[in-house]
This record gives structure tokens, sequence and C-alpha cells, in this order.
């Protein structure tokens, strides 16, 4: 006989979670392509609280009396009750894995995987349907096995599971929002709350901002790591921000989402799954295969420490993305997804995954996008980019695809001045402001986003001045701590003199890349292009207070931060030495790698 469907958390506990939350901060502070469904019909008025399919897995009740083999069916679920009834047919073609078996369903929808303890199963979300998502928006599409249970974790781990059920069904409905050939998905990375006021600050910033959208309800939200800041007992508060979303809601994990007295690898996440599901799987939405990697490694010694984690996916991970790429018909786009960028810009000597070549060697010939987080910063690396040290990993042809870092919800870890609306500046350690990355996705052809918390897409880039006078409150500053420097008098004001000595309007264009241009006219005279700091041919970071941000400099030596002392996306043009004493206006327009063009103006002083 079949069981309760596996709950959705209802929504009645998750009311009781948000009146806890204030109060606590009153106190505190190549096998048979998956089947694409006909279009169904559009929700009304795009309400999502209204149209979401809410429900969970089908578990079967029972001992199966075969424990090595685990078998189910992917099912239409027409009467959206999470249970496969008699007129409920299956989906044929649809991906099942055990995180290391991959096999597709037959033409009844039917599948059987090996078992092996302590296994997450999971369903492949097929374009044309959508998988279940409960109370708080959390994707429903998999089942924990793990007869005895976690070991003894601080925060409860996976509670033991027992015996192999007789049959874990997964249901689907047909889906007009993931049939569309143009999806919108939306990546959040290191939300990061350490405390209860930090989750107010996330849910006054990008999750407000997240909440007024609605166009990411087809491909959903992936947030891609450190959703906690070690304490993990803050996911329940995770699922309650989650719950304002206007679509599904998925997750992968990052080194501050590790049950870190774990003994080994093998219960390193059990927590997060026990809340979020697999550490790794995949899902479709229009033409996407989106792919969502655990590529944080721990621990590396015993006894373990925090710090010992490593950047890498292990041969059990390698063997699953294989065979799950080799299921992806050659037409579509792959969204490559994990915590840690496969490499980047900023630590281009140090952060590499460490599988790199394998990596790149199983996605020759496709059409792909990666995405990471973890370094709080952004950075839109195109093909063909090459830092020094990246030669041993990618050659002198640079990289082969486009390599995104998305900057933080938490920015630089809800540091620096709290603003009026409720959250604090926390710039990040490049100059880019806290918020959220879009992939427009129409068909294959990829098109990021970023909308910065609080604002909208019109807003992209910085504009300040690197005087001479700047230069030298930065060495007087920057070795004390971050938030102890007085503010830099007239930071719009330069002299004649320090004209001579090199002035340079900066425009940090936060999702700038190799194909931008940033041009510059000055009092409505001629138009000049401004030249980019790291021309990404294969030259090492310039690094110190000529290749700063000094806009972001300013917040962050003041109210406190990071550094932005380097960046791969600021350009600079040196005023002319004989510019009349006076005000001036510059009107800087710069246009990304898609030619979208943006325009902020500057206006400044000169002084004899």
């Amino acid at each position: 006989m079949h069981s309760s469907p596996t709950p959705p958390t209802s929504r009645l506990s998750r009311l009781l979670r948000l009146t806890v939350g204030a109060l606590a901060l009153l106190a505190a502070g190549t096998g048979v392509a998956p089947a694409a469904a006909a279009p169904g019909p559009a929700p009304a008025d795009n309400d999502w609280a209204a149209s979401a399919y809410r429900g969970g897995i089908d578990v079967v009740s029972g001992s199966d009396p075969d424990q090595q083999t685990l078998d189910g069916t992917v099912f239409d679920d027409k009467n959206k009750n999470s249970k496969q009834d008699v007129n409920e047919s299956g989906v044929r073609g649809v991906t099942v894995s055990n995180g290391r078996d991959v096999v597709t369903t037959d033409s009844h929808g039917r599948y059987q995987l090996p078992v092996f303890d302590n296994m997450t199963v999971f369903v492949t979300q097929p374009r044309g349907y959508q998988v279940p998502v409960d109370e708080d928006n959390v994707a429903q599409f998999f089942y924990n096995h793990l007869p005895e249970g976690s070991p003894d974790l601080k925060f409860g781990g996976i509670q033991p599971t027992g015996a192999l059920p007789d049959k874990v069904n997964f249901p689907l409905v047909k889906s007009q929002l993931t049939q569309s050939p143009e999806q919108h998905c939306a990546f959040g990375a290191d939300v990061q709350t350490y405390n209860q006021e930090e989750v107010e600050f996330a849910r006054n910033g990008v999750f407000t901002d997240l909440a007024g959208r609605i166009d990411y309800a087809g491909c959903g939200a992936l947030f891609i790591g450190d959703i906690v800041g070690d304490d993990l007992s803050l996911f329940e508060q995770t699922r309650e921000l989650t719950g304002m979303l206007n679509g599904p809601a998925r997750f992968l994990p990052g080194n501050h989402d590790l049950d870190f007295d774990a003994l080994d690898g093998e219960h390193e996440f059990d927590t997060y799954r026990s809340q979020f599901g697999p550490e790794y799987y995949s899902y479709d939405a229009g033409k996407a295969h989106v792919v969502a990697l655990s590529n944080i490694e721990y621990p590396t010694t015993i006894p373990a420490k925090k710090s010992n984690y490593t950047y890498s996916l292990g041969e059990r991970q390698l063997e699953w993305l294989r065979a799950d790429i080799a299921k992806v018909p050659k037409d579509r786009v792959i969204v490559l997804a994990g915590h840690s960028p496969l490499l980047e810009f900023f630590y281009s000597d140090s952060h590499t995954m460490k599988q790199l070549e394998e990596v790149y060697g199983i996605l020759e010939g496709r059409e792909v996008v990666s995405l990471g987080g973890h370094t709080h910063m952004a950075e839109n690396l195109r093909e063909g980019d090459l830092m020094a040290g990246w030669r041993d990993e990618v050659g002198d042809a640079g990289l082969p695809f486009t390599h995104l870092t998305v900057p933080a919800v938490s920015g630089h870890w809800y540091g620096g001045r709290v603003l009026g609306e409720g959250y604090p500046t926390a710039v990040q350690r490049d100059g880019t402001p806290p918020g959220v990355l879009t992939l427009d996705i129409k068909n294959t052809e990829v098109k990021e986003r970023f909308t910065i918390r609080g604002g909208d897409e019109t807003q992209q880039m910085a504009l300040g001045l690197n005087t001479p006078a700047y230069r030298t409150w930065y060495a007087e500053h920057v070795t004390k701590p971050r938030g102890t420097a007085p503010a830099l008098e007239n930071p719009l004001q330069v002299s004649r003199e320090e004209l001579a000595d090199h002035t340079w309007l900066t425009t940090n264009f936060w999702m700038g890349s190799t194909g931008s241009t940033v041009k510059v006219t000055l009092d409505g005279g001629d138009t000049t292009e401004a030249v980019r700091t790291q021309q990404m041919q294969g030259e090492t970071p310039l690094i110190g207070a000529e290749w700063s941000d000094p806009t972001a400099i300013q917040e962050q030596f003041v109210h406190g931060g990071g550094l932005a002392d380097r960046s791969m996306h600021l350009w600079r043009l040196e005023l002319p030495a004989d510019l009349a004493v006076g005000k001036h206006t510059a009107e800087v327009t710069a246009t990304d790698v898609h030619g979208r063009e943006f325009t902020e103006t500057l206006t400044f002083d000169v002084v004899e």
C-alpha cells in the first residue's frame, strides 16, 4: 500500500518560524531523450502562490524483497496529489540517478537502480514538466537512503531511513513554464547568514527583490553554496526566506554548509541533504540543462579542521557527471554551477578545481556556461581569456567557455554601514555591491544579467576619480583595520598639479568583460574610449592603489569591508592635464559583450 507522500513543510510551521525569527531578532539582534510535454495552460496572472505544484515524492510503504535494487515510476501527476493513481501514466525517457549510476525510464516511466548505503536517489526534471515544491518552495525530487542514519552529528544529519521501501515514485506535472524556449534562471551565491540579524538583512535585501519578480518561475532560483555560516540550524530560516520566492528554490552546498564533526567525506553534508536534497544533481528548463555540483571536499586531513577542505568533485561525482552529460541532447546548453568557481581571476594562482581538465573533457563540444560563488565578488570570464596562473590548466588558448563568478547575496559578509532599507552596504572585495545574477536564456543563447540588491538592471557601474591625493590616502590606511580610516577629503576634486601627475576617471563595470567597451564624453566634447586595466591576455593581476576602485575603497576603509585593490572589470581614462579650473561633467557609456548600453555621469571639480 502507499504511505503518505513525503510531506511538504506546512504553511503554518513556516509562519511559526517567521514569528520566532522576528522575536529572536528583537531579543538578540545518450539514452532515450526525455519526453517533452505539450504546453499546459498558463498560470492566471503569473500567480505563483496559487499555481505552484505543491507536494512531495511518492514513497510506497513496505520492505522491498530485493534490497539491492530500487525501483519506481516517474509519473504525470494529473490531479497533483503526489500519488500515482490508476489513471496516471508514467513518463518515458526521464533520467533518474543514485548519484553514481544514471538510467532513463522505460515506456511506462519505470526505472531500476542499484542500491548502496548513504545514497540519494533523484530525478532530473525534464523539459515541459515541473517537480513538486514544498510550502517553502524547495524543490522535491529526491529520496535519501541511509538505513542506520547519520553518525552522531551536532546538527542532526539524516535520521534512519530503515530498509529500502517497496518503491519510490517521482511525480511530475506538465508545465508551460519549463517547456518555453525562453528561461530566466536566477542564481544567488553565499547567503551565508551567521545569526538572525543577518537573516533579516538577507530578507530585507535580495529576498525582497526576488519576491518582487515573476520571471524565474520556470527555471527557478539556485543558491550555489554557503547557504549559512557554519550554524546549520539556520537552514530553517533559509527555508523561511525561500518561502518568499515566486518560483522553485534549489541549492548546492558550500564549505560553510558542512557537518564539521563528520569523521569522513561520506557524511560531510548529511544535514544539508536532510533539508535540501542531493549534493549534486541536474534539471532541465527550456533548452537549458542545469547541473548543480558539489565541489567542496572535506576533510582532507585526519583529524579534520574547518579549513581542511579543497576544491574537488571526487571520482563518484565525476562518474555521475560523465553519465549525466551523455544523456543530454547536443542541442542543449549546459549550465554548470558549483560553489567554488572552476577557476578565477582574483585568485588566479590558487583557486582552481582539481578535476578541471576532466570536466573540460566531459564538456568538450558542448555549449557551456559555468557559474561559481565562494569569493564574494563578480567575474565575467569569456572564452579565450587567459591569466598567467591558468596556463598549466588551460594552455595558451585560454578558457574554452564563459566562466561567471556570482556576486554574493551577503556581499562582504553583511559588513559596512547599515542603510535605511535594512541591510548593510557590504561592498565586495572587487567593488561590486551584493545582488543576484540571472541567466536569460533563449533556446541556447545565454545572456547574464546582474541585479544589484535594492536596485534594477540599469545600475551596472560605479564611477570615481583616482587622484594623487587618493593614492596617498590609500597608502596611509591600507595596512590599518578596515573601518578605521577618516574619510578622504574632497574625493571628486583634483588640482591642476594633480592632473599633471596622473589622475584617472575610473569605471567599475561590475559585469564587464572581454568584448565590453567603456566610452567617456567629457563636457559634451569628443568621445574617448577608456582602457581596461586587465587585458586578460596571460598577464598576472595588477594590484595596488593605481589599479584599485577608489569609490569602493573609500567605503571599505571608512566603514569596513574588503580591499578592492584589483579587478578584471575596471576601466580608466586619464584626464587631460590642461583641464580648465571649474566644474566638469563626464558622461560614461559602458557597453557589455551582448551590446547592451548603460550610461552614468560624474561631476567633478578642478581647482588651482
